[in-house]
């Protein structure tokens, strides 16, 4: 399999620092030239990434490129005659 990893030009990602708070979870380091020549060359309404973390140590963000799978068309919506009931029970059997 080759190696389709997907990096986002621009956009550095570093461990907080040591004396951060426990809710800052990473620091991004802008590049705005790189950044925006990068989003400029990209196509769709959106980009995913993932935060990562390298077996060395090293934090990265990395393109999340799932799709998901195409949906199989629903079956046909059941149809309802206005003489027949929309249901297979009573209005007076429901509790409420």
């Amino acid at each position: 399999m080759a190696n389709d990893t997907k990096f986002i030009d621009g956009l550095i990602v570093q461990a907080p620092r040591d004396n951060a708070p426990e809710y800052v979870k990473a620091r991004l380091w802008i590049k705005r030239a790189e950044l925006i020549a990068w989003l400029q060359a990209q196509t769709g309404d959106s980009i995913n990434a993932d935060v990562k973390v390298s077996q060395q140590g090293k934090w990265y963000c990395q393109v999340d490129k799932w799709k998901p799978e195409a949906r199989q068309s629903a079956p046909p919506a059941r149809q309802v005659s206005p003489q027949s009931p929309a249901d297979d029970f009573e209005d007076s059997t429901i509790p409420f």
